[in-house]
């Protein structure tokens, strides 16, 4: 079997060939990474319409170019739906969801499914890394297992350094939509691979993208490493979100009081309240580890309480939205109510989680007559947790709605004509800060 060094030379020529399952907001980005460093990438995906755009040279996601990926063609870059095709690579790197069920448990069926699919096709000397956010255990309890038990060839994973087979390691993914601020490649890479030469080679692979790696002594340890990161914002934002709330009830405004309490040069960070969690990781993360934490009899109250917070938020804005309107006089139901902003976070295209979608279905259920604007969605039809198939709404129309709820702060919206427009305005994100109006609400 090939030593780590001829493994490492390769690596250093271009000659390894990387497959990099799940073309979706980890996965592409990772891929033109690595082809922007002169290796040729195979991307994966079971969905065909996705590997059919790619292969065209074009993007599905706001943030990746065309132009990118027409770069990345001219070094080789190809998409396929066909896993046939892990044979033929030397690394293959797991990029897919793990969401929760709709009991707010793990699903890892995405997880199960791509390793069922692939270890069919894996060879001697491969190297298979997992980077969906999951529980610690899940690549050494799950991950291989699975490959030793769905490959025709009867290969083992190998953890010990003369041991043949092939090498699994968990390396998280540090995506952050929308954040400019730091180069991809900057971003420090977490690596725990099942035995030494697993780590040795899996930190060669990411250390040829990325500026620095951080070995850590195990997958487990790796995989506890991202839940630690993301449960840290969602505790320390449950703690913003709850001072809010009391702050709300006694005349104090939280954002003033968190831009002064951040010129403290140490022992803050500031974190600002919201509508609610989304993306794919803050509002996830705590409950998969709560959930693996009941394996061992432990509660983990802190973080579950933390969690219990940010669920609520929806909620606590719908209430307001019926305050503020019953104030009024005007009943939610049967009312018009235009949601601005369906993206989790400002100015990015992606829904996983987002608040929005959860304020809208509250909003139908108590019988308002919900429309929304956004400007990365034309439409919104059918997803994992929503079945909106709505089309956005003009902003031109923004006088004809009783209420106008701001939900995503995004930044082409003019927020001050939004609020000399509109009959009724619930800001959920300190938009409209500076702006004092009679139909003006913060919440």
């Amino acid at each position: 079997m090939e030593s780590t060094l001829d493994f490492q030379k390769r690596i250093q020529s271009r000659d390894v060939r990387i497959g990099i399952v799940g073309m979706g907001y980890v996965g592409l980005p990772l891929a033109l990474l690595f082809s922007g460093e002169g290796f040729a990438i195979t991307g994966f995906d079971i969905d065909q319409k996705k590997v059919d755009i790619l292969n065209r040279a074009e993007s599905y996601i706001l943030r990746i170019s065309r132009e990118e990926i027409q770069a990345a063609r001219e070094h080789g870059f190809t998409a396929t739906a066909d896993y046939a095709t892990i044979a033929g690579m030397d690394v293959v790197i797991i990029c897919v969801p793990t969401p929760l069920s709709e009991y707010h448990e793990p699903d890892l069926s995405f997880v199960t499914g791509t390793v069922k699919s692939i270890a069919a096709h894996i060879h001697e000397g491969q190297l298979i890394v997992l980077e969906s956010t999951t529980y610690p255990g899940t690549t050494e309890e799950i991950v291989v297992p699975l490959l030793e038990q769905g490959n025709p060839a009867g290969l083992r994973v190998a953890r010990e350094p003369q041991a043949t087979g092939v090498y699994v390691a968990f390396s998280p993914e540090r995506e952050d939509p929308g954040n400019d601020a730091v180069p991809r490649r900057d971003i420090p890479k977490v690596v725990g691979g099942c035995g030494p030469v697993a780590l040795e080679r899996a930190c060669a692979v990411y250390a040829s993208i990325f500026n620095r790696t951080i070995p850590v002594s195990s997958p487990a340890a790796a995989e506890m490493t991202k839940l630690l990161e993301n449960i840290y914002r969602c505790v320390n934002i449950a703690l913003v979100n709850e001072l809010k709330q009391l702050s709300m009830r006694m005349g104090i405004d939280i954002f003033e009081v968190i831009d002064a309490a951040k010129t403290k040069p140490f022992g803050f960070q500031a974190f600002y309240p919201g509508p609610g969690l989304g993306g794919h990781c803050i509002p996830i993360d705590p409950f998969y580890l709560s959930w693996k934490a009941k394996q061992f009899d432990f509660h983990t109250r802190f973080i579950e309480l933390a969690g219990e917070v940010n669920l609520g938020m929806p909620y606590f804005v719908v209430e307001n939205i019926i305050e503020a309107m019953s104030q009024r006089g005007k009943p939610l139901h049967g009312s018009r109510v235009l949601v601005l902003g369906l993206a989790y976070k400002r100015d990015i295209d992606d829904l996983r989680e987002s608040p929005s979608l959860t304020i809208i279905e509250l909003l139908q259920k108590r019988g308002a007559h919900v429309e929304y604007n956004d400007p990365f969605f034309a439409t919104v039809g059918r997803g994992r947790k929503y079945a909106l198939n709505m089309t956005c709404t003009s902003l031109d129309k923004i006088c004809e709605f009783d209420c106008v709820v701001i939900v995503t702060d995004h930044t082409q919206y003019d927020y001050r004509a939004i609020v000399e427009k509109a009959q009724l305005v619930i800001d959920t994100r300190n938009a409209t800060k500076g702006i004092e109006a009679d139909n003006l609400v913060r919440c």
